[in-house]
C-alpha cells in the first residue's frame, strides 16, 4: 500500500497500555534473531525481503548464507544474477532474488551505492511496498514509522476491534493505526515487539490469552463477551489523511 487513507487518533489510555504492554513483552520476551542485531540498512532490507511469504525459521540461515557472500550493496551489485539466485531460489517465491540484486544496482547507479533514507525513496525501489520501507525506517534509521505484516494486523485489529472483513477498507484503518500506535522514543523496540507479541502471544490459533499482559482490556480476549472490556474501538478516530 503506497499510500495511506486515513489518519487515526487513539484515546490516551488504551493507546498508553496497547504501547506499555508491547514495549514489556519485547523486553522479556523479544526474539534474538540475525538481523536484529545489526543496524545496517542494506542487511535490514534483504532481511525483509526474504522474509516475504516465509517463516523466520526458514529465513534465519539463507540470512546468514547471503549476507556472508553478499556483505555489500557493491558485492551484490557486482554478482551474477544466477548466483543471487541460487541462494535465495530454494526459500520459493523466486522474484525475491531478483528483486535484491535489482535494488541493489539501482542503489549503486542512483544513490551512489548508499541506501534511501526517506520511506519514499525506499519505496521506489523494486519489490520494496510500504512494510518494507517503514522496516528499514524504523529498524536502521531509528524513525517513527508503522510496520503492519500479518502479525501486527491481527494484534491491531483485535484490540482496536478492526472487524476482520478482509476488505481494502480495513487495511487503510490498520495502517493508519500502525502508523498511530509507534510510540516517539523507542521506535525500534516497539515495532520488533508488536511483530513478536503477534507471532508469539496473539496468534492466529490458539492465542495465549492467558499470558497476555493485554488480557483485561482486550475485547476479542479468549472466554469474554464481546464488548466486556473497554472498548477500543470506542477510542478510536478515523479521518482522511
Amino acid at each position: 500500500m503506497r499510500h495511506i487513507k486515513y489518519r487515526a487518533q487513539i484515546a490516551p489510555t488504551p493507546l498508553r497500555r496497547f504501547r506499555r504492554a508491547v514495549l514489556k513483552f519485547y523486553r522479556t520476551e523479544g526474539r534474538d534473531l540475525p538481523w536484529r542485531r545489526t543496524r545496517d540498512p542494506y542487511a535490514i532490507l534483504v532481511s525483509e525481503i526474504l522474509l516475504h511469504q516465509t517463516t523466520v525459521a526458514s529465513v534465519e540461515p539463507v540470512y546468514e548464507a547471503f549476507m556472508a557472500q553478499f556483505p555489500t550493496v557493491e558485492a551484490l551489485a557486482s554478482a551474477e544474477l544466477d548466483t543471487v539466485k541460487a541462494i535465495t531460489d530454494p526459500l520459493g517465491y523466486k522474484i525475491r532474488g531478483m528483486w535484491l540484486w535489482t535494488i541493489a544496482r539501482r542503489v549503486r547507479t542512483a544513490h551512489g551505492g548508499r541506501m534511501p533514507r526517506t520511506l519514499a525513496a525506499l519505496m521506489d525501489l523494486p519489490g520494496v511496498g510500504r512494510y518494507t520501507a517503514g522496516a528499514v525506517m524504523s529498524f536502521a534509521y531509528g524513525r517513527r514509522a508503522g510496520v503492519l505484516d500479518t502479525n501486527v494486523s491481527r494484534v491491531l485489529g483485535r484490540f482496536f476491534q478492526v472487524p476482520a472483513d478482509g476488505t481494502a477498507e480495513r487495511q487503510h484503518q490498520l495502517w493508519a493505526l500502525a502508523e498511530a500506535v509507534v510510540p516517539v522514543r523507542q521506535v525500534w523496540q516497539f515495532n520488533q515487539g508488536v511483530m513478536d507479541f503477534g507471532a508469539l502471544c496473539c496468534r492466529a490459533r490458539q492465542p495465549q490469552c492467558s499470558r497476555c499482559p493485554l488480557v483485561r482490556h482486550c475485547p476479542a480476549a479468549e472466554g469474554r463477551a464481546p464488548r466486556a472490556a473497554e472498548g477500543a474501538s470506542s477510542s478510536v478516530w478515523f479521518w482522511d489523511a
